[in-house]
């Protein structure tokens, strides 16, 4: 008896740092998806990961902590699936690039219920943190400049002389988190392909050379 609940404690112990750390933001992403942002507590998380609250403490000393690492977590998975996509400009057409951008936009990576329930939690409670205002704020940055310097590739490719890639960029982004809200709350009303098609229609009004419906 002694043998075999000493075993997991092994386990436990013998995993990696990083490895732990992916475990216990996993569990707050599921937490946050199941409860909300502002009503999740360190038990419902230690419960939701089978850990315990000391292994938390040791990994991110505290609720906070980890709740800021949550945030990250969903933004760089997010910013390098992006960047990963616009690096192929030496092998891959401006068209196949947007194609996978949009396609990237709508995948079930991105669009993962959990990570969509993170993502608007950690938006709607911006305004009172600082440190989240921070992080979503470069993040929207980040990525308004990756697509607008696509667009303006596009723009100038197809000779679009009226086009301004800033406000398109500004409004296929709108679109883009307008479809990812209709996901998260109306799932059984709306999917994936609804939504890619929606943006697929706007980008195929603003550069109807590249994309086609």
């Amino acid at each position: 008896m002694t043998k075999t609940t000493a075993t997991p404690a092994r386990k436990r112990r013998a995993m990696p740092k990083q490895d732990r750390r992916i475990q216990l933001i996993k569990a707050t992403i599921s937490c946050i998806a199941n409860k909300g942002l502002s009503n999740i507590t360190m038990a419902d998380i230690t419960t939701e990961a089978g850990l315990s609250l000391g292994i938390v403490n040791l990994h991110f000393q505290s609720k906070n902590n980890l709740l800021v690492e949550t945030l990250r977590f969903v933004v760089d998975e997010y910013n390098e699936g992006q960047a990963k996509i616009l690096k192929k400009r030496s092998s891959k057409t401006t068209q196949e690039i947007l194609e996978d951008h949009l396609a990237f936009d709508f995948s079930a990576k991105v669009c993962q219920k959990d990570k969509l329930a993170v993502w608007f939690g950690f938006w709607g409670e911006a305004k009172t943190r600082p440190t989240y205002q921070k992080i979503c704020t470069e993040s929207d940055n980040a990525t308004e400049l990756s697509i607008t310097a696509l667009f303006e590739e596009v723009i100038h490719e197809g000779k679009y002389s009226l086009a301004d890639a800033a406000i398109i960029t500004k409004g296929y982004t709108a679109i883009v988190e307008g479809l990812w809200l209709d996901l998260l709350i109306a799932p059984g009303a709306f999917n994936r392909k609804n939504a890619n098609q929606v943006a697929r229609t706007y980008l195929a009004v603003m550069f109807p050379k590249h994309i086609s419906l």
